[in-house]
């Protein structure tokens, strides 16, 4: 983390001549730093991601507001999110120097910096459709990583053969600790969550989409709860789901997950395709006693589904079921 933040600071030097003097927290904060412009100093508080993500922004906007002024630095920065960073006044530094800060005195904004090109790294095992896939019941079960590796086999639908590189890729990303000879626990869990959620959204769950779909005229949506939902079978995701635990949020696009098949399902109950139809229906991925007691999904993967609407009401959801059901586990939203 701290060589991230020490080489982006270093490429603004070499880009400007700006002098800097950066210290590690050691707490939920990943840093501060003083930028010298000139006869000015000023003091940021660091919000360190690797890449950012379109659903982190409001969660970025709310951060700033705390910690004002908060200096975003990231490997990479897409200009489309750029764009938006700028527009909300949020200061931000990529891993090539370029950068926008705007201080009391001075705006500084560069671009066109390119990055170096480095080999394509091979991917982390972990984060591949099966990797996610055992991930989310290790993020799940605490003492699950150490389950032999037959037991995770049963417990998550994951090809035995594939258990071991995704244990292998989760210690090479830094998210494995090991206590004591025979036992390991997850660290860096706030940072693996997010990590999985990207991927959830980029790899896993675009492959899960059985498809979207209206009902039959005269079928109306309330009979849903009734003639579809069956704990451990097919279960709200999503807004759905997070209305069920906060009784907040009013439903606009109904996610549900399910073991049934396409055409079964369509037929089952009154499906008719439709592009843009507000029910939205993925495969369940995950098998779990505990968790399939429910109507809806696991708390985790409603809280990824929420955030990654991108819809403010939403994320706003999110951060309700973040509150009540993950903090303990994952640390301060």
């Amino acid at each position: 983390m701290e060589e991230q933040i020490i080489s982006a600071l270093t490429k603004l030097e070499e880009n400007t001549d700006f002098k800097w003097d950066y210290r590690h927290m050691g707490n939920d904060l990943d840093g501060t730093v003083d930028l010298y412009f000139n006869d000015d100093r000023v003091n940021f508080t660091i919000e360190l991601k690797k890449e950012l993500r379109e659903y982190q922004l409001p969660k970025l906007i709310y951060h700033n507001r705390m910690h004002n002024p908060l200096l975003l630095i990231a490997e990479r920065i897409f200009p489309t999110i750029k764009e938006k960073l700028r527009k909300e006044k949020i200061n931000y530094l990529d891993g090539a120097g370029n950068a926008y800060i705007r201080t009391k005195h001075y705006t500084i904004l560069l671009d066109g910096f390119r990055h170096e090109e480095q080999e394509k790294p091979v991917t982390n095992r972990a984060f591949t459709k099966t990797g996610l896939k055992m991930v989310f019941y290790l993020m799940l079960h605490q003492e699950a990583i150490n389950m032999s590796q037959r037991m995770l086999a049963n417990a998550t639908g994951v090809a035995l053969g594939n258990i071991k590189n995704v244990i292998s890729g989760l210690e090479e990303a830094g998210y494995v600790l090991q206590v004591g000879k025979k036992r390991q626990l997850l660290q860096n869990k706030r940072a693996l969550l997010d990590r999985w959620i990207a991927g959830y959204g980029e790899t896993l769950k675009p492959s899960l989409h059985l498809g979207n779909f209206k009902l039959q005229a005269g079928h109306p949506l309330e009979v849903l709860d009734n003639d579809l939902i069956e704990p451990g079978k097919t279960v709200w995701g999503g807004e759905p789901a997070g209305e069920w635990l906060t009784a907040y949020l009013k439903p606009q696009i109904l996610t549900i997950y399910t073991v049934e098949k396409r055409n079964q399902a369509m037929v089952k109950w009154k499906l008719i395709p439709a592009p843009n139809g507000e029910i939205r229906v993925y495969d369940k991925f995950w098998k779990d006693e505990a968790a399939d007691v429910h109507p809806y999904a696991p708390e985790l993967l409603v809280y990824a589904d929420l955030l990654l609407t991108g819809d403010p009401r939403c994320i706003e959801t999110a951060g309700m079921i973040y509150e009540k059901h993950l903090k303990n586990e994952f640390g301060e939203y």
